[in-house]
């Protein structure tokens, strides 16, 4: 028997048998030169995936209804909110140009955060993140890091099945994959994408921090917003506060303590830029007040001493009635 033959009965004998009752596969005849019918399949599969994909990158937000939600829309006329993250944005990017009173490495990565959950932290990233697409030399990235409970989706209505999870598990995405674009020319988004058991140890991959890296400095108008978890609920958010170079923490008017913000501020190292912002404010409240204790409106700084003036908390700042 010579090596021709060896080989077909190899081959003869490798083969599977048709079950009964089921047609073969016969896209074989159709297959490149030296391909399998199966990888072609899988191939198909893939590139099936891949235009699926490519068809959820561009979202529509509804404008109106974002508005009736108390966000900011690019053609919201003046007013005490829109005013608000005007002041609230400001100091955010002069540091992130390095233009601030402390020059921060990723300062353009501003992590938005609080003490506890339902301070309005969602809300308040979410609005900064609109009202900063609405300067002319800057883009904006929304990232949705808060991996147990993302919220970014639901509060801007849109579906979105992969995000920065899958980005992190997946080595055959890239980043492009899981940026939406949206109607607000500015504004790209980041989901959270699937859940995971894992979810602190992604964040704290090497992964993470090269994504961090890139978000820093490939694009040098563009500004980075995270969205995350309550620093006292979860241990993801001191993960997360080592990579940014601002942090913004949303204060609950009336509701948290001086001890938790404390506390929750011991998690963030004391050279990152750190302001506050006073959150669902009710009754009247003027453009300007000086606060005190634990940092009413907000305060930028670094070190032990947050805000303008000396102590905790001190300077002058604003705060909206969201009740998100």
């Amino acid at each position: 028997m010579n090596s021709i033959e060896k080989a077909m009965n190899k081959l003869a004998q490798a083969a599977s048998p048709v079950v009964a009752g089921e047609q073969p596969f016969t896209r074989q005849e159709h297959t490149p030169t030296g391909q399998s019918a199966e990888a072609v399949l899988v191939g198909t599969d893939a590139m099936e995936r891949s235009m699926q994909q490519r068809t959820k990158r561009t979202i529509t937000l509804d404008l109106e209804r974002l508005q009736q939600r108390g966000l900011l829309v690019p053609d919201t006329q003046r007013s005490r909110i829109r005013e608000e993250y005007r002041h609230i944005k400001r100091p955010l990017l002069m540091n992130a140009a390095g233009k601030g009173a402390t020059v921060a490495e990723y300062a353009n990565l501003i992590m938005v955060t609080s003490a506890n959950p339902g301070e309005g932290k969602t809300f308040t990233a979410s609005n900064l993140a609109l009202s900063i697409a609405t300067e002319r030399d800057r883009t904006v990235l929304l990232v949705d890091a808060d991996l147990v409970r993302p919220s970014v989706n639901k509060l801007l209505d849109f579906e979105a099945e992969t995000g920065l999870v899958d980005y992190l598990i997946e080595d055959d995405l890239k980043l492009s994959d899981v940026l939406l674009k949206t109607n607000i020319p500015s504004l790209t988004i980041l989901p959270a994408g699937s859940l995971h058991h894992l979810s602190t140890e992604l964040l704290g991959s090497g992964n993470m921090r090269a994504l961090v890296q890139e978000m820093s400095k490939r694009y040098s108008d563009r500004i980075v917003i995270f969205d995350t978890p309550p620093l006292l609920a979860t241990s993801e958010a001191s993960i997360l506060a080592s990579l940014v170079g601002q942090v913004v923490m949303v204060v609950e008017s009336e509701k948290t303590r001086q001890s938790q913000v404390k506390e929750a501020l011991a998690l963030v190292d004391s050279n990152t830029i750190v302001g506050f912002v006073l959150n669902k404010i009710r009754g009247p409240l003027t453009d300007y007040y000086y606060g005190s204790g634990y940092g009413y409106g907000y305060g930028y700084g670094s070190g032990s001493g947050y805000g303008y003036g000396s102590g905790y908390g001190y300077g002058y700042g604003y705060g909206h009635s969201s009740q998100q």
